[in-house]
């Protein structure tokens, strides 16, 4: 199938869990990815093993300078526009008692989650209203149900929610503006989630407050992801989608 054929997409946080997922079904609809990733050896590993209809570029999402490098990278390599924007990079907070995070971390939290949209938004909004494509922010069901221990991270996901629904009354009918919104699923950040420590107990426990019983997978976020990026949802903006086995409900 190939129904983001022609089409071009950057994913941030491309180098590993969700947006890995994302990255190789897009390509796999025939999309041609940019794979953005902090780590540019992650992102370099995912680009080659997508093949030739990908390339790497590693950025922090939560700085001016690198934002505005990448996209001006990608209206090079895209001719001008840009189709759809995943902004899926984010951190998490380790799990504990809210006031044991230090204004260091709760910045991080909020620049990584937050600010980076705005950058995005900021350096990248014209390349979409160019090919009246649409951007999938990542959120989390934290924003929806969230959980304690977690109070800063559910607050950061709140305001991707948020701004997701803001944004897409700002610039439609020109772009279409979406978010997901995961339960956990087996990532990089899931010990985080679990207080720094990812045992067979911890995750029977999360896993026993989700109805479907199992953790969100990446092939279930990319999923999700097309769904939105797609023609298919050419008429929904504003959008916040749990894709979380009924735990928000």
């Amino acid at each position: 199938m190939t129904r983001l054929a022609g089409k071009s997409a950057i994913v941030t946080g491309g180098g590993s869990g969700f947006g890995e997922g994302i990255a190789h079904r897009f390509a796999e609809e025939g999309a041609e990815v940019m794979v953005v990733d902090l780590n540019g050896d992650a992102a370099e590993k995912v680009a080659a093993e997508i093949g030739g209809n990908a390339t790497a570029f590693k950025c922090d999402v939560a700085s001016d300078g690198d934002v505005a490098a990448l996209f001006a990278a990608a209206a090079d390599r895209f001719g001008g526009k840009l189709d759809v924007l995943v902004n899926n990079a984010g951190i998490a907070q380790r799990n504990g008692p809210m006031l044991d995070v230090d204004e260091e971390t709760f910045d991080r939290i909020f620049a990584v989650n937050v600010k980076s949209i705005y950058l995005a938004a900021k350096h990248g909004l014209h390349l979409l209203k160019a090919a009246k494509g649409n951007i999938v922010n990542t959120s989390s069901t934290a924003a929806l149900r969230p959980r304690p221990g977690l109070v800063w991270y559910n607050g950061s996901k709140g305001a991707v929610n948020t701004i997701t629904k803001a944004m897409a009354l700002e610039l439609a009918p020109d772009v279409r503006v979406n978010a997901i919104c995961p339960v956990i699923g087996a990532t990089g950040l899931t010990s985080e989630f679990m207080g720094g420590e990812d045992t067979p107990e911890l995750r029977e426990k999360f896993i026993g407050s989700v109805p479907m019983g199992r953790m969100s997978t990446p092939l279930d976020i990319a999923n999700a992801a097309l769904y939105l990026a797609g023609s298919e949802g050419s008429f929904i903006t504003g959008v916040c989608l749990e894709v979380d086995g009924g735990r928000c409900v």
